[in-house]
């Protein structure tokens, strides 16, 4: 009888030591968790030592160069690539999803990217690449692609051999200072309770630059690729996301998969196309508010143009919103009336001052079409470790960036329900606490 009732006090203490894990597996849950890059449950350390403010910092320090790669994403094209020899030091994407590749599965901790479609992982035997890697000799599922394939062609693999065949090689820039070579393959993909078998993707075996994330990245985007167009009729083209503030360090948001669980009462903007950036999720924005007063700007600024790429998108891989110059300095120019100076300037944030007048700060309001979305303080200001100042956190598109493209960010969009239906071309947003 004692050794049942031990039996039965050890099975209770470990379900209790799971129910209280946060970053335990949920078998009863098909979301999967979204893992700010530096909370408990991820496995990159932040950088020491170091303050939630200037980690944020650091992070959006790299925009300018995520937005010149997506500005260049119409015009991408095979190109040679350099390869470094040794271990890279790398900055990774701002949110990371825990999946399985191959058979049995391989535990991955991949960057979510919604202007992305190919996904990737670094192999083992990778030049350049993180301590983790994917195996494929241990995988049962796992096969290459051949190079006379369609979905080499839409990698922009290299070309096949005169005769014969050969692997899908292709080379692929990312965040606008790095690059890789892979091989095209497949092997099942596993997300939470689900299973996608023979997913495509990229099997790095170079990596050069600083920006390729460690352990690979999951594409989200709206090509032919991505893991939406990839899963079929398994999530019919539907996914929505929570994002948590990069504080909760012990907490995680959710990506939902398929329209089973998504929310009902959800206000929605149309989902528009560019043929020239078809990776991209495009909205109309129509107008910008700071408190009461809807800012003036010129109808070009914020117009979608589908030959040009000009517009606005929703991204996920951006920390802090930009809008082209001209928005930019109409939401300035209003923000500062109501706002007691001095006004400094903080790496990216030109726009900072004494958080005592935070109280009196207007709030923005973004008005899509069919929507509007009014930001609420902690997606509006960011404080300094002391805490004495706050930051606008927003910032102009830089000045190297020529097309027209304005991009909501991640820090705008913690805590809302993003919501995109692919099949139906809309994009819905409401508030939710997914800290």
């Amino acid at each position: 009888m004692d050794f049942i009732a031990t039996i039965l006090f050890l099975a209770l203490v470990i379900s209790s030591a799971k129910a209280l894990d946060p970053c335990g597996s949920q078998p009863d849950d098909s979301d999967l968790l979204v893992i700010p890059i530096y909370g408990k449950c991820s496995p990159f350390n932040p950088p020491k030592p170091d303050s939630w403010f200037n980690t944020v910092m650091n992070m959006a320090s790299k925009d300018p160069a995520r937005v010149k790669y997506l500005s260049s994403l119409l015009a991408q094209k095979t190109t040679a690539v350099p390869i470094a020899s040794g271990q890279q030091v790398l900055n990774i994407g701002n949110y990371v999803v825990r999946v399985k590749i191959g058979t049995p599965g391989q535990l991955m901790f991949m960057v979510l990217d919604t202007s992305n479609d190919v996904a990737w992982v670094p192999c083992s035997g990778c030049t350049g690449c993180s301590a983790t890697t994917f195996s494929p000799n241990t995988s049962s599922t796992y096969g290459s692609l051949d190079c006379g394939l369609p979905q080499c062609a839409q990698v922009h693999g290299l070309s096949c051999p005169a005769t014969g065949s050969a692997a899908c090689s292709f080379n692929q820039s990312y965040g606008g200072d790095s690059s890789f070579s892979a091989n095209l393959v497949r092997d099942s993909l596993g997300l939470a309770n689900d299973i996608v078998p023979d997913f495509a993707f990229g099997c790095i075996n170079a990596i050069s630059g600083g920006s390729v994330p460690p352990q690979g990245l999951l594409g989200l985007g709206r090509g032919p690729m991505s893991l939406i167009s990839q899963s079929g009729a398994l999530y019919s083209g539907v996914f929505s996301y929570c994002l948590p503030s990069f504080k909760s360090y012990y907490f995680s948001g959710s990506l939902k998969l398929g329209p089973v669980g998504q929310p009902k009462n959800i206000r929605t903007t149309p989902l528009l196309k560019s043929p020239h950036r078809p990776s991209l999720y495009y909205v109309n924005l129509t107008g910008i508010s700071v408190g009461r007063v809807q800012v003036p700007i010129a109808p070009e600024y914020l117009a979608f143009n589908p030959n040009t790429g000009a517009g606005t998108i929703i991204d996920s891989g951006t920390v802090v919103t930009r809008f082209v110059q001209p928005i930019y300095k109409a939401i300035r120019d209003e923000f500062v009336k109501h706002v007691k100076g001095p006004f400094t300037t903080i790496g990216v944030f030109d726009t900072c001052f004494d958080a005592t007048a935070e109280a009196e700060a207007p709030l923005i309001t973004l008005h899509f079409e069919g929507l509007s979305m009014t930001l609420p303080m902690e997606n509006s200001f960011l404080h300094t470790s002391a805490g004495s100042r706050a930051c606008l956190a927003i910032a102009p598109v830089p000045n190297n960036v020529n097309a027209a493209m304005n991009v909501i960010a991640n820090l705008q969009q913690q805590n809302h329900r993003i919501l995109f239906d692919v099949i139906n071309s809309r994009l819905g947003i409401a508030r939710e606490a997914c800290n």
